[in-house]
């Protein structure tokens, strides 16, 4: 293993080299291409991992190539500390995204669930003022309403997302009339329901029902689930550093036994 560790590192660098380049060309087309605010601000995630990615490889490269045991030392140091980093966000995820955590909040809300179901973190990061402000935004930019307006209501209820749902109509048991696809009105003796998403509803299609609790909810909801998807993606990519991290010490050791068997060579 310690003989062909240096061949194994350089292989996977040089994948993550061109992986690092592929994000930064990601970075580019996002910030040149990209109308909209909202998603032109993936391009800074996209220029973060592919600029480090490209300086983990640059090293891990030098180290085993030109066996530089200085770099190789970079290297792991910084394979085990992104290790570290992965496993304490994975457990912080897991733990906002735990419904038990918010049980005691669980006062406001629509149906089953309710704001505070969800974490104090999650609330205070995703539906304090500031921050759902810039999210409603992006809900618009992007075109998350965006239904064809002629639509019977029967033909497109089906097919919409549980966060369009939330966010695109009003909550069905306020009794409003539905007209298309995103105009509701009001009947004349007011909602069948004392919920106040039912007044929050707006027929204005940048508003609609953004502010409503149930899209707030909806909204939580969707992160829980990325979340989770995140979590369980980062164990395979703990995993895998963990392996490279292993043969990054061999091929450490390699480099070291190379460098002593050439200075006792030197001095023979």
């Amino acid at each position: 293993m310690i003989r062909i560790s240096n061949g194994i590192i350089t292989l996977l660098n040089i994948v993550t080299l061109v992986a690092g380049f592929g994000a930064l060309l990601m970075s580019a087309w996002l910030y040149i291409k990209i109308e909209t605010a909202c998603e032109r601000n993936l391009r800074i995630p996209f220029l973060i991992m592919g600029a480090a990615l490209l300086g983990v490889s640059m090293m891990g490269l030098l180290g085993s190539c030109c066996r530089l045991n200085f770099f190789m030392w970079l290297y792991l140091i910084t394979l085990f500390l992104l290790m570290l980093g992965l496993t304490v966000f994975t457990i912080f995820a897991i733990i906002v995204t735990n419904k038990s955590v918010g049980r005691e909040l669980s006062g406001k809300g629509l149906g089953d669930r309710k704001l505070g179901d969800y974490s104090h973190w999650l609330q205070n990061y995703v539906v304090n003022e500031d921050n759902w402000d810039k999210i409603r935004v992006c809900f618009d930019q992007t075109k998350l309403c965006a239904f064809e307006a002629g639509k019977d209501q029967n033909r497109y209820s089906p097919y919409i997302s549980s966060l369009q749902s939330g966010c695109c109509k009003p909550p069905s048991v306020c009794g409003l009339v539905f007209q298309n696809a995103t105009t509701w009105n009001m009947p004349a003796k007011g909602p069948a329901d004392p919920n106040p998403d039912c007044r929050t509803w707006s027929n204005v299609q940048s508003e609609l029902c953004y502010n409503c609790q149930s899209c707030k909810i909806e909204a939580l909801e969707e992160i829980k689930r990325e979340w989770k998807i995140l979590s369980l993606a980062n164990i395979c990519i703990i995993l895998v550093v963990g392996i490279t991290y292993s043969v990054g010490c061999c091929a450490l050791r390699n480099n070291q036994s190379k460098g002593y068997q050439k200075y006792k060579g030197h001095y023979a």
